[in-house]
């Protein structure tokens, strides 16, 4: 059986992030991807999807953009274009088409079975990152057959849905670009929203997120969040990546002519009921945008308020339930948020609500680490400029740590 001091699981910019940094240190090692580099960028996004971030964030270490755009927003493709070429610079011994089925403990460490055969090692980083698999909620179970149930996964573009209304519930940036989207298209769109974080694109001219990087919000640890599990629960920001820097809330939703309903509470027999509290989410949204922007504010200095946006525009009397025999509805999107995917790990590390459990990216098992998962080790863990710190400082801890193999001792 292959023997290797660290396997890396996943081939995206975390696992390519880890083998830089094993690298460095002279760790054996090799990187296992189920698909191809990158795979869920080119496999598992809608067509028309671009980074949130602006380009001039989008860096790896010892790798950054340089090309001629630097406030504009990466396609799909162009993210798929640096990962390549950062596994190129830095030579990741990535082994492509190789899934992992099991990975379980073994006398010094961890036997795994893959696709191309079984490798012992004595450690190994789970870089699959977050969003593995879509969450749909259980009462999606209920909706009759004729309307079709969609994900982010299976969403390409308007074209690939049958004609009619389309219900997207989840406002985070997902539910929003694609709820956007579709009504651009001519489609009527409902969209249902519980908890969302409403953000502007920018804020006294710049970039909101060259805000949270330098005030560093975004910097801040894991063991310094008064409600961690809180944090990394909460959704993506309401924001989208395109060449006029247009702020995407619920607000320029209305004005495209999408109806706001608020959070999909239950379906009984095949009619879909909303929790009446779409007035007190949004108000809480919009509260704790004007905290934050107000904070960049004092950081900054400046007196002077900057024009605030306005409140969000909630209907007097939001719709409380649809009849899906009526036909008003064909299509239904679930952007319920995502999770990662656990099922091929036989170590009892995760909790019965499929959380791993891990002190930043040090999971409750010798040996075993994580990259890429929310609030892993500081707010910008998930993003590509915030794994190059979460690396290192894993990598470190492993290097550190090795179990010594029994011949040894």
């Amino acid at each position: 059986m292959e023997q290797v001091t660290t396997v890396v699981v996943g081939a995206g910019h975390a696992g390519l992030a880890a083998s830089h940094f094993l690298t460095a240190r002279s760790i054996d090692h090799v990187v296992l991807e189920r698909g191809e580099v990158a795979n869920s960028w080119r496999r598992e996004r809608w067509d028309s999807l671009r980074l949130l971030t602006p380009n001039w964030l989008s860096r790896l270490p010892g790798h950054h953009y340089d090309g001629p755009d630097p406030d504009g927003y990466m396609t799909s493709g162009e993210v798929v274009a640096f990962i390549e070429q950062f596994a190129g610079v830095t030579a990741a011994p990535v082994r492509t088409n190789t899934a992992v089925t099991s990975v379980r403990r073994d006398d010094d460490g961890y036997r795994l079975v893959t696709s191309g055969g079984e490798l012992r090692a004595r450690s190994v980083v789970l870089a699959g990152g977050a969003c593995n698999v879509p969450t749909v909620p259980a009462l999606a179970a209920g909706l009759p057959p004729g309307v079709r149930q969609l994900t982010p996964f299976d969403y390409r573009g308007p074209d690939g849905l049958a004609e009619g209304g389309v219900l997207v519930v989840g406002g985070s940036a997902t539910g929003v670009q694609i709820a956007a989207e579709l009504r651009r298209s001519g489609r009527p769109v409902i969209l249902s929203t519980g908890e969302h974080v409403r953000m502007p694109r920018l804020h006294r001219d710049r970039d909101v997120l060259w805000w949270m990087d330098a005030t560093g919000v975004w910097d801040q640890r894991y063991d310094q969040v008064d409600d961690l599990t809180r944090a990394r629960r909460l959704p993506s920001p309401q924001l989208v990546g395109t060449p006029e820097r247009a702020t995407l809330d619920l607000n320029a939703l209305t004005d495209l002519g999408v109806e706001l309903v608020g959070r999909l509470s239950a379906v009984r027999d095949g009619v879909l009921l909303f929790s009446g509290g779409l007035t007190n989410v949004c108000a809480l949204a919009d509260l704790k945008m004007k905290r934050m922007l107000a904070g960049f504010d004092q950081w900054a200095g400046l007196s002077q308020p900057e024009v605030e946006l306005p409140p969000t525009r909630v209907p007097a009397a939001p719709r409380w339930q649809i009849d899906l025999g009526h036909g008003e509805i064909s299509t239904v999107v679930w952007a319920t948020g995502f999770r990662p995917d656990y099922g091929w790990l036989d170590v009892p590390v995760v909790d019965e609500k499929g959380r791993l459990r891990h002190e930043g990216g040090v999971v409750d098992s010798p040996g075993l680490y994580a990259l890429g998962l929310p609030v892993l080790r500081r707010r910008r863990s998930t993003f590509l400029n915030g794994i190059e710190d979460d690396a290192r400082a894993v990598t470190e801890h492993l290097a550190t740590s090795l179990p010594v193999p029994s011949s040894h001792r």
